[in-house]
């Protein structure tokens, strides 16, 4: 591997470290966008179950806020649960932005390692291209050893840009999906909580008292 390294000359260094990057940000991503970190099951009736209970206090709400994304967005919510309809959304879209750019952390960079990496595997490719001709220049074409390390360099280089890139680039957009699908569950049980304060969804909320620990009981 080091004999590789050191074929496809000072350039592999570069493209080494973006490797390393985007399998570290490629990890932190699929750990913490698992949905069930993200946007938990049975928050809003939780929250029901709370609120039926006058249990709804400044407590559970802190409780709720550090438990998940979804839960600090309904606990925005539930903060102006005394004011109207388009004050909880107001609040609930605010936090509900903040939430969403989190999600998309270090997204950016990982689509940089995906862009800049084939880059740097072309001019690695020109740099090659540029000492083979130099050699043909200078010695002639009758030795193909003169020739092999500039190609060597040419070709590692490519293929290691190509490397990181594909799986940097497939991964950047699996994590963009995913993070718009988070973003519209997040969306549909926002609204489910501001129906079900307000008495409009009640009679529909399937209430599962014991499906979370009471932060008080745990």
């Amino acid at each position: 591997m080091f004999e590789i390294v050191k074929a496809g000359g000072w350039l592999m260094f570069p493209i080494i470290i973006c490797s390393i990057a985007a399998i570290a940000i490629i990890g932190e991503r699929i750990w913490s966008l698992q949905k069930k970190k993200v946007a938990p099951k049975h928050l809003v009736a939780q929250i029901w179950h709370w609120h039926k209970n006058n249990e709804l206090g400044i407590e559970n709400i802190k409780f709720l806020q550090s438990s998940s994304p979804l839960g600090r967005v309904l606990a925005a919510g539930l903060v102006n649960r005394m004011h109207s309809r388009e004050i909880m959304k107001e609040a609930i879209e605010d936090t509900g932005r903040h939430v969403a750019q989190e999600l998309e952390r270090f997204l950016n960079t990982l689509g940089t390692v995906a862009s800049v990496t084939p880059l740097l595997g072309l001019l690695g490719t020109v740099i090659g291209m540029i000492k083979v001709f130099a050699a043909i220049t200078t010695q002639g074409i009758g030795d193909p050893t003169v020739l092999a390390g500039g190609i060597s360099e040419a070709l590692i280089t490519t293929a290691s840009g190509l490397s990181v890139a594909i799986p940097s680039l497939m991964f950047h957009r699996y994590f963009r999906g995913l993070i718009d699908e988070l973003v519209v569950d997040m969306e549909k049980e926002s609204l489910k909580m501001v129906e079900i304060m307000l008495g409009d969804r009640e009679k529909n909320l399937p209430i599962e008292s014991n499906s979370q620990a009471n932060p008080q009981e745990t």
